[in-house]
């Protein structure tokens, strides 16, 4: 099975391809701020800083998009990384919090950067694959699904969150209409547009060092009292001192040619989350998923994809297309995950706020949690309840 790992499907949109770059650091720089790493949750960072009157300085390892924060699903789903009934059991009220806010942060991007970007399609959550089921043991495991989705959308309601029984031709699940989906990487280069004049952001600029009042890279130093670290995936290897409160682990993800008879209105969460995709408008499937099948080779530094996963992935494309497919592009990403679910903000030394670990469930979940930092930075406010502190 040929692999394509120099290519990400998202990175063909006309938006993609005409970005003109921002050019390297290379010289010395002092400012207020300075954020390391310039996904979603850094630039949501450096938007905040500077709408308090700071001057910032952002820099990322390559080019703005090309981790994960541009080689994910593109599913804008409100919420935490676990289903909301039991992040609500473990963490109490604080997962309503998070829901809520990951809510207003989708609002707050639609309004940045229009419907072209973010699409309020809403999202389904199935029981299980669609299509014919195989076997007694995906039938069990498709019937157990129906009823905790009954539960999650219990749960919704009590709280006064919309949410829909679903049943359709994809099966039997709930949808939630408040969800959206995008192009990711397109969505993080409009943020980056946005903010190019009102900070000094630079790619392909690794943080080589990082020290309280001082980032250090190949080419230059940035000198600031306040630093932050705004990094997911291989967070535990810049800062040493996070390895065991994140762990890196690798999620795979493929796109099809188009499948013109195949309709997906929304994003889809099958198989409790584990499988996933969504349909462009010109018919290609993006589909990822399998790592629980896979979980201890999936713990990993390397974002290369892998065979037995992307065959996986390619069995998830068929069952929500209906029929066979063709792959054209195969792609990983490095993400955190912590034990609990709950993503980390925290002060690793004076006047360094790290934040990541968002458990594969960074689009929106990522701003929230850059925003918490800022004000922990600042205002010396504590982190609230849904974060790791």
């Amino acid at each position: 099975m040929p692999i394509n790992t120099h290519r990400v499907g998202w990175d063909d949109d006309p938006v993609v391809t005409s970005w003109p770059g921002l050019g390297r650091l290379e010289s010395d720089l002092t400012a207020d701020a300075c954020v390391v790493g310039l996904g979603g949750s850094g630039l949501a960072a450096v938007a905040e800083l500077t709408d308090r009157g700071l001057s910032v300085v952002g820099i990322d390892a390559g080019r703005i998009a090309a981790g994960a924060a541009g080689r994910n699903g593109g599913f804008l789903l409100a919420g935490p990384s676990s289903f909301l009934h039991r992040s609500l059991a473990l963490w109490g009220e604080a997962a309503i919090s998070l829901y809520r806010a990951t809510l207003d942060e989708l609002d707050h991007l639609g309004r940045l950067l229009g419907e072209d970007v973010i699409r309020r399609t809403g999202s389904l959550r199935l029981a299980g694959l669609p299509g014919r089921v195989r076997d007694d043991a995906e039938a069990a495991d498709r019937e157990a699904e129906i009823a905790d989705c009954g539960k999650l959308a219990a749960t919704l309601r009590d709280h006064g969150i919309a949410v829909e029984d679903y049943e359709g031709p994809l099966g039997r699940g709930i949808y939630l209409p408040d969800d959206a989906a995008m192009n990711p990487v397109r969505r993080a280069l409009g943020m980056a547009s946005l903010l190019r004049s009102r900070a000094a952001l630079f790619e392909n600029t690794a943080a080589v060092r990082i020290d309280s009042g001082r980032v250090t890279t190949a080419t230059g130093r940035i000198s600031a009292p306040l630093i932050l670290v705004a990094v997911d995936g291989r967070l535990e290897q810049v800062l040493p001192d996070l390895a065991g409160r994140v762990r890196t682990s690798r999620l795979q993800m493929a796109r099809t040619e188009p499948v013109a008879t195949t309709d997906l209105p929304c994003p889809v969460y099958c198989r409790w989350g584990f499988d996933y995709g969504q349909q462009d408008a010109r018919g290609r499937l993006y589909v990822g998923g399998g790592r629980d099948r896979y979980i201890d080779e999936e713990w990993t530094l390397d974002d290369t994809p892998t065979p037995v996963v992307q065959k996986h992935i390619e069995s998830v494309a068929e069952r929500l297309a209906g029929r066979p497919v063709t792959v054209t592009d195969r792609w990983g990403a490095s993400v955190g995950f912590t034990e609990d679910g709950r993503p980390l903000c925290t002060e690793v030394a004076p006047g360094v706020v790290a934040f990541g670990g968002y458990s594969g469930t960074g689009n929106l979940v990522g701003p929230v949690t850059a925003r918490a930092a800022v004000a922990l930075a600042l205002d010396g406010t504590p982190v609230p309840g849904y974060l790791n502190g």
